[in-house]
């Protein structure tokens, strides 16, 4: 609206311009406000379709609508001004140069929004590559204590000795393909891989406890977004305790969203839950990275627990 009202002083302190300035700013302005309030009432009318759309054809199609309200508004307001005996030269030539001034305006605004999106997709993958950065920095702990435990079970236990290192092997692949939208399913189940592996390690001192739906919905999550919680848990609070403890994860799904918890116990100091600040971190970013900042991980303490809880809206997990 603002940036109408500009264009309206622009066209009416033009050196051309002919008549009274302020009469010249008022038909200006009440043109304009209506081509934008009619462009946003059709973007708002189609606002579900439209929001399938890519961003960039998006912005296309605004500019489409941008012209073709303009045109309505041009040919309203020439029928006003003819009437009015305001109306000057020819009927096509008015429209033809509203229409020029409407293009130039909505070329410039696409202008700016394509720097402003290439400019947020660059923002976006350098948050991803901090991610992966803070991610690489726990990999190692975890890929370390996973061959130790497979070298123990080789001549003891092979079968599960060859689950180890098969289960190891889709975790890191799924690491090395980067930040994508995955099934819940498939990001549940590398979980499972993981905390499966963990058990081996830690037998009874982990107590593993899984609220999940019987039919999962088909919806995508940012990959690595619910692992991350589950090892952040096992190092700092399962791995901790001397007589180890419960690890639960509950999966709540909504209308307007998914909503995963994962709580663990902690060790006996409260100072020593501080390290769970690195993993949440990675993950965190993920989230945010991959949501376009809405989705979110919280994490607190509650009832002597450590609970952290990552929220993502139905729209982001759309297949």
């Amino acid at each position: 609206m603002l940036g109408g009202e500009a264009l309206a002083a622009i066209l009416a302190l033009a050196p051309a311009g002919n008549g009274d300035r302020l009469v010249q700013f008022g038909l200006a302005s009440l043109g304009i406000q209506w081509v934008a309030l009619g462009t946003l009432c059709a973007l708002y009318l189609l606002r579900n379709r439209l929001g399938r759309l890519p961003p960039m054809t998006l912005a296309w199609v605004c500019l489409g609508l941008f012209l073709a309200m303009s045109l309505l508004v041009s040919m309203a307001a020439w029928s006003v001004l003819a009437v009015g005996g305001l109306g000057d030269g020819s009927r096509g030539a008015f429209v033809l140069r509203m229409l020029a001034i409407a293009l130039v305006v909505g070329l410039i605004g696409l202008v700016g929004y394509q720097n402003y999106w290439h400019s947020r997709r660059l923002a976006v993958r350098a948050k991803q590559l901090e991610l992966e950065a803070l991610q690489a920095r726990i990999r190692p702990h975890f890929l370390f204590n996973t061959l130790n435990t497979g070298a123990a079970l080789v001549h003891a236990r092979p079968d599960e000795a060859e689950r180890v290192l098969l289960d190891l092997a889709d975790l890191f692949r799924t690491a090395l393909r980067g930040p994508q939208l995955i099934p819940l399913a498939e990001e549940l189940a590398l979980t499972r891989r993981y905390l499966e592996i963990e058990a081996l390690r830690f037998g009874p001192r982990l107590q593993l406890s899984w609220r999940v739906p019987h039919v999962l919905p088909n919806v995508r999550v940012p990959s690595l977004s619910v692992q991350p919680l589950a090892e952040n848990a096992i190092r700092h609070g399962i791995e901790r305790l001397p007589k180890g403890g419960q690890l639960e994860i509950d999966v709540d799904v909504a209308d307007n969203g998914i909503t995963v918890t994962v709580t663990n116990d902690l060790p006996a100091l409260p100072g020593d839950s501080r390290g769970h600040a690195v993993g949440l971190a990675s993950a965190r970013e993920r989230v945010l990275a991959m949501t376009e900042h809405r989705g979110r991980i919280d994490a607190d303490i509650e009832d002597g627990r450590f609970v952290a809880r990552m929220w993502l809206p139905a729209e982001t997990s759309r297949p």
